[in-house]
């Protein structure tokens, strides 16, 4: 049991949530991403994925039960601390949350900036991260020149250029053609192979049955598994 313990990047026990005195978005859910794990989180649209996801960055608290990042209690953390733990995360959004006035490049190079690293220490991973996301060319380019499905590829590459220890991804591929989406998926699954845990929500069932990855949907606040396995 204690190894369990220490393998898990993430453990919620029985936690539930809801927002000011409404109904409860998430129900007694319970599960484990155990460290090198890569899972699909699905769901109909308001069944709680992305309430889910912002339990796990730490930008809500649950409303009831544990949970548990890095092998830390967040119940029990100094708000102090989060910052240092959420440096451990790459966060894909749905909105892409893009610096307006940073050029795609920069949008990118910011984790690396933020973490201390000198530019010519990174400029070259952050263009050829963006040439594999097929924006070569749009390095210097500001998010409002630039399409939805652009500024999705853009937000992709800046959660995971700093390979982070732990990825969370909202609907990563809605915004992008199917030949750029099976794209990323394979940044994705290189990244678990290089060590990385990955989470995405989704609702593209074409990509899920591409990898022989885990499943859990959530059906009315309630967490169903519906497979394990491991990525390619």
């Amino acid at each position: 049991m204690h190894r369990y313990v220490l393998s898990a990047m993430v453990r919620f026990e029985n936690v539930g949530m809801r927002y000011g005195a409404g109904p409860e978005v998430l129900r007694d859910v319970t599960f484990v991403l155990e460290a090198g794990s890569f899972t699909f989180l699905t769901g109909l649209s308001g069944a709680g994925k992305t309430t889910l996801l912002k339990l796990i960055n730490m930008t809500e608290p649950p409303s009831r039960g544990l949970v548990t990042l890095f092998g830390q209690d967040l119940s029990i953390t100094k708000r102090a601390d989060f910052p240092a733990l959420r440096r451990r995360i790459g966060v894909v959004f749905q909105d892409f949350r893009l610096l307006s006035h940073l050029s795609a490049f920069d949008n990118v190079a910011l984790p690396l900036r933020l973490a201390g690293r000198k530019e010519n220490e990174y400029v070259q991973d952050v263009e050829e991260l963006l040439s594999w996301v097929g924006l070569g060319d749009r390095m210097q380019a500001r998010p409002a020149t630039l399409s939805g499905g652009e500024q999705q590829r853009i937000a992709i590459a800046r959660a995971v250029v700093a390979r982070p220890d732990l990825l969370i991804a909202d609907e990563p591929t809605g915004n992008v053609d199917p030949e750029i989406g099976q794209r990323l998926m394979r940044l994705f699954a290189e990244l678990n192979r290089l060590g990385t845990t990955v989470l995405i929500a989704t609702h593209d069932r074409a990509l899920i049955e591409g990898m022989r990855a885990r499943e859990m949907r959530l059906v009315d606040g309630r967490l169903v598994e519906l497979r394990t396995g491991r990525a390619a």
